[in-house]
């Protein structure tokens, strides 16, 4: 192998690599800032990567702020497989299991028929309503990956995650307090609060701020919801493809390479063979690529393009979030 060869397989790494660093040092400082103010890392990653946004309009950044928004986004998203097992699901009974996939289900079809009333595309209610049922940010990036590309996505994109990780606060605050107004046992809001909340750090928040037995009844819902992202992304996969069968070009496969990657490791996961301590690296390196991709993408994004969103899309959130909630806990009432 000589010189000449070795410089043309460095080249497209030494393109990437300013952006891809650049990604990683705002990801650091949204992590710093949030730990330490103890808000949503998402949402500093957002705010960080949009206030560096020139970064991305040209120059030596730009490749790499592109590549991390997008295959360091499908990497994290693999890897929240090893953050269940089917062991997990399966301990929980049918009538929890139930209990989530109709929510799931229900708050994605009630939140595609109201954006399609309220003027917007289906897909932005799919989008939206994805990230309200299943895991919050996690959710909405991957579904973003799997949806049809049109001119609009990385704006709904990043207004459906500011909009959920917002929310997921307010709920981590609200929720527990409506759980003692209730007068739920602690299985109950376990059931309430991983059924309902966006985010699973939202979900461990709020669970083991009221005990160990509902911190961990809470875990364990939210993990089934997680587990619900894979059928999702394979139904976005499939609009995408019937989005693109009367063009030309290669069809997109019909299940992302990042679904089967969650699927394969949420399997090894279930075998055992995943120790705790990899398992637990898994998780961290999923995070961190989550934060890095947004980071990116918040790169990518003007913020006048997000301040003209109006008040409708504020609406629509809200609506599926109390659905949720209001589903999960009708559920548990009537059952208790």
């Amino acid at each position: 192998m000589n010189l000449a060869t070795i410089q043309n397989m460095a080249s497209p790494v030494r393109n990437l690599l300013p952006g891809f660093v650049t990604s990683i040092i705002v990801a650091v400082a949204a992590t710093f800032l949030s730990e330490h103010y103890h808000a949503p890392v998402m949402l500093f990653a957002l705010l960080l990567g949009m206030a560096m946004n020139f970064l991305s309009v040209e120059g030596r950044c730009k490749a790499g702020i592109d590549f991390t928004g997008r295959e360091v986004l499908r990497i994290g998203v693999a890897l929240l497989g090893t953050r269940i097992t089917f062991e997990q699901i399966a301990a929980l009974g049918w009538q929890p299991v139930a209990l989530v996939i109709l929510s799931v289900v229900l708050t994605i079809l009630v939140s595609m028929l109201l954006a399609r009333l309220m003027g917007f595309n289906t897909l932005f209610g799919m989008l939206t309503g994805g990230a309200t049922a299943i895991c919050g940010a996690s959710a909405a990036l991957a579904l973003s990956t799997a949806l049809p590309a049109h001119p609009g996505k990385e704006k709904a994109t990043l207004f459906t995650v500011i909009g959920v990780s917002t929310l997921s606060t307010f709920a981590m605050i609200v929720y527990p307090v409506m759980v003692r107004m209730f007068h739920l046992d602690s299985t109950q809001a376990g059931v309430f609060l991983g059924g309902t909340i966006h985010d699973v750090a939202q979900v461990v928040g709020a669970g083991y701020s009221m005990s160990r037995e509902t911190g961990d009844m809470a875990t364990v819902v939210k993990l089934m919801r997680i587990f619900m992202l894979l059928p999702v992304i394979v139904v976005a996969a499939m609009i995408t493809r019937s989005k693109g069968s009367s063009g030309a070009g290669r069809q997109p496969p019909l299940l992302p390479w990042f679904a089967v990657g969650f699927l394969i490791l949420a399997a090894i996961n279930s075998t055992g063979l995943i120790t705790q301590p990899v398992q637990g690296f898994g998780t961290a390196l999923s995070g961190w690529c989550l934060v890095t991709a947004i980071s990116a993408i918040g790169m990518k994004t003007q913020l006048k393009e997000l301040t003209s969103v109006g008040i409708k899309p504020i609406v629509l959130m809200l609506t599926e979030t109390v659905f949720l909630a209001g589903f999960v806990l009708i559920a548990i009432r009537l059952r208790g």
